[in-house]
């Protein structure tokens, strides 16, 4: 079963840029017709998807984000990592990455990790 666990500061500074990794073991995020995705949700509210990176490397992004999300991978260490841009303290949140086919649901998520943007 595929596993994936995510990495990075938990502490950001605002208008810096918050970079994220997430380490996938158990699968290649290269098999055909999977999507890597980062998804967020912030304290008191429900899950927000931020956006992915396929398995042929092209990415989509939240619209809403879009402007201020970059999604890239290395291959070499089957990883895959977010960056968001000029962060504000509305960007805190529990930043996930999970996993799925082109048909199916979320089928495999990391723990998450706790992004906090603060002076």
């Amino acid at each position: 079963q595929v596993q994936l666990q995510e990495s990075g500061p938990g502490l950001v500074k605002p208008s810096q840029t918050l970079s994220l990794t997430c380490t996938v073991s158990g699968g290649s995020i290269t098999t055909n017709y999977y999507y890597w995705s980062w998804i967020r949700q912030p304290p008191g509210k429900g899950l927000e998807w931020i956006g992915y990176i396929a398995y042929s490397g092209s990415t989509y992004y939240s619209p809403s984000l879009k402007s201020r999300t970059s999604i890239s991978r290395d291959t070499s260490k089957n990883q895959f990592t977010l960056q968001l841009s000029s962060v504000t303290p509305e960007d805190t949140a529990v930043y996930y990455c999970a996993t799925k086919d082109i048909v199916g649901p979320f089928g495999s998520w990391g723990q998450g990790t706790q992004v906090t943007v603060s002076s």
